[in-house]
């Protein structure tokens, strides 16, 4: 790591508060255009406030704002901004993800489909509110795609610093769309490999939660090739990581810390690393147990207790932790061969620790 000209401290929270406000500040005039354009669309604003205001680690944009400023690149409000935008591509990733998965809960509060469906039953409407609450899901997913580029856009960077950055943009925006139609796809096909979960994982999850934002932010400080290497070298194992912690808790997490009930992704079938270690692993009861239920919606407390005791007693649990483990080191490696600034270099190591073990 190498050191650069002192910047005023910056630490996680106080970029937080930058992000939220200018997220907060660009919803509120897209408040006023959905407003001018019909009153009726109010619903679908404070729909989108709610649900990208509401929560969120902020992990992406902190990522990108990082590897921005590793890359010598100077604080401003128009980066933060700009770096903000991150959070619609992650607003329309999980809107659809929880209407593809029927999930009844994002954050502790209803999801964007059960949402509109409640509006539906509420207003006393003829027809289908569930059809109605899938419908606005997935056209508010596209708005978040589309306020994505308009908030990038739109920050006040310089257009050749925009145009940098764009390939990253699209092509990470395209990696996560591939990844869910992987995840939908080993669910239909019940494929259960370690392979198939693993490139479902990096596409998915890995490359756009780290890597990617990494890389957008050097794409906006010009960072040079050997530095974009470094960064794939800390991001890649390190998204995976990540991902494989939200594995874990997606099945023992605490429904108030995930904001998701209890074993919702064993409900839903996930077909994530730790499922296919513990495939690879268990007897054949086990087998025959995790093959039944894996994916029934109706799965109670009772079933969850026995196909988290199949998991963790195939060793799929520990070795998922141990896998974690030695992603974090291979990124933190990564990492101090990287010449990036010194503060930079101590945040990403703080955000490594605290994205692996989910403190943030």
């Amino acid at each position: 790591m190498t050191d650069a000209a002192p910047v005023p401290p910056l630490d996680r929270a106080s970029l937080r508060l930058r992000t939220d406000q200018a997220l907060a500040d660009f919803l509120a005039g897209q408040r006023a255009w959905l407003a001018a354009a019909d009153a009726a669309l109010l619903p679908v604003a404070e729909a989108l406030e709610a649900f990208v205001l509401r929560g969120g680690k902020r992990l992406r944009p902190a990522f990108a704002y990082w590897g921005y400023r590793g890359a010598g690149g100077v604080d401003s409000d128009p980066i933060v901004a700009a770096l903000a935008a991150l959070e619609f591509v992650q607003a329309s990733a999980l809107i659809h993800d929880d209407l593809m998965d029927r999930s009844d809960t994002r954050r502790g509060e209803p999801a964007v489909h059960r949402r509109f469906a409640a509006h539906h039953r509420g207003a006393g409407w003829p027809g289908n509110a569930d059809g109605f609450g899938d419908s606005a899901a997935i056209l508010l997913g596209d708005l978040c795609l589309v306020w994505s580029d308009q908030l990038l856009h739109g920050a006040g960077l310089d257009p050749h610093q925009v145009q940098r950055a764009r390939p990253v943009f699209d092509e990470m925006r395209t990696e996560v769309t591939i990844g869910q139609y992987l995840d939908v796809l080993a669910q239909a096909s019940g494929d259960t490999s370690i392979e198939r979960a693993g490139k479902i994982a990096r596409y998915k999850s890995a490359k756009y939660t780290v890597e990617r934002p990494l890389l957008l932010g050097a794409a906006l400080a010009d960072a040079p090739a050997p530095l974009l290497a470094a960064y794939s070298g800390y991001g890649l194992p390190l998204g995976e990581a990540f991902q494989l912690r939200d594995d874990v808790l997606g099945v023992f997490g605490d429904p108030r810390q995930t904001g998701k009930p209890a074993g919702d992704d064993l409900r839903e079938g996930k077909r994530t690393f730790l499922v296919a270690a513990a495939l690879e692993t268990t007897d054949a009861t086990g087998r025959a147990l995790l093959t039944k239920r894996l994916g029934d919606p109706g799965l109670d407390p009772d079933g969850i207790d026995q196909l988290r005791e199949v998991i963790a007693s195939s060793g799929a649990l520990a070795r998922t932790e141990e896998r974690i483990t030695t992603l974090t080191h291979s990124a933190l490696a990564a990492l101090e061969r990287a010449e990036v600034t010194a503060e930079a270099g101590e945040v990403l190591v703080e955000l490594a620790i605290a994205a692996t073990r989910r403190s943030i």
